[in-house]
């Protein structure tokens, strides 16, 4: 098939459920797949950059879900190799028991599943100490922020960030509609400018403070995901050379400039 890569495991897909038992894509699967297939060519680069080094090299994925992501990575990157650990963090237990059972039928020794939330993962203790790429893909709500704070505490060298809705920053910015800054809280004046320049604000306040920790930013979209509000991919890659103090001092003249303050918590460490 077309839409398959050549040495993408068909038995997989059909544990997955991408495929149906007779090996077809319906429209659905067609869109799950080609999202993953996306996302792996952004990553892709990442794992043989830390490939090429020669020693050991890890991957989290919070809100794992079914684990799409990290069972195609597997398949396609990591099995022909005999190194690299991947480890799915869910707060589901069924989830997980699935995902453990999937793993165990392919084979894929190292594979490995946690039931926690991204928050609780942050105080784990069978989690390697650093990690190298963490991923979090449409975490909801705080869950994205959590995932940031896990990998600068765990010193990972890339982030993946495919941010889901965060409803915290927007309740702030309704009850701050200040008159000492009319022109500016007409931005979010109306409930539904509220939520979208909220979403877009959470995900600015975000970039800032991985460049304050020394991380280089890209955002790019992601073409074909549905829901225009799910669509931005941020990637953070460790740069000594990016200018930390410039960035924490944008972040925290932002947060000041839109009555934000109380969030301070949210995006310095």
């Amino acid at each position: 098939m077309n839409d398959i890569r050549p040495n993408q495991s068909i038995d997989l897909l059909k544990e997955l459920h991408i495929l149906t038992r007779d090996g077809q894509l319906n429209q659905d699967s067609k869109r799950k797949l080609k999202q993953v297939y996306h996302l792996f060519n952004f990553i892709e680069p990442l794992l043989k950059e830390l490939d090429s080094k020669g020693g050991n090299f890890s991957l989290v994925d919070h809100g794992a879900g079914k684990s799409y992501l990290g069972f195609i990575l597997y398949d396609l990157f990591f099995k022909e190799r005999t190194k690299g650990e991947i480890y799915g963090i869910e707060w589901r237990d069924e989830l997980i028991k699935k995902s453990i059972e999937l793993a165990k039928k392919c084979d894929f020794e190292r594979m490995h599943f946690l039931s926690m939330s991204v928050a609780d993962s942050l105080e784990d203790k069978t989690l390697p100490p650093e990690i190298d790429i963490v991923t979090a893909l449409h975490a909801c709500n705080t869950a994205t922020d959590d995932a940031i704070r896990f990998g600068l505490q765990k010193k990972a060298k890339y982030f993946v960030l495919v941010p889901c809705c965060q409803a915290e920053v927007a309740s702030v910015l309704r009850k701050n509609k200040s008159p000492a800054m009319p022109a500016l809280s007409e931005i979010w004046r109306h409930p539904l400018h509220t939520r979208e320049f909220g979403s877009h604000l959470t995900n600015v306040l975000r970039c800032l403070m991985l460049e304050a920790h020394g991380y280089q930013v890209t955002v790019t979209e992601l073409i074909g995901w549905e829901h225009s509000m799910k669509n931005e991919l941020i990637i953070g890659k460790f740069n000594r050379d990016v200018n930390r103090k410039k960035a924490a001092e944008k972040l925290t003249n932002l947060l000041k400039e839109v009555g934000l303050d109380e969030l301070s918590h949210r995006f310095f460490t």
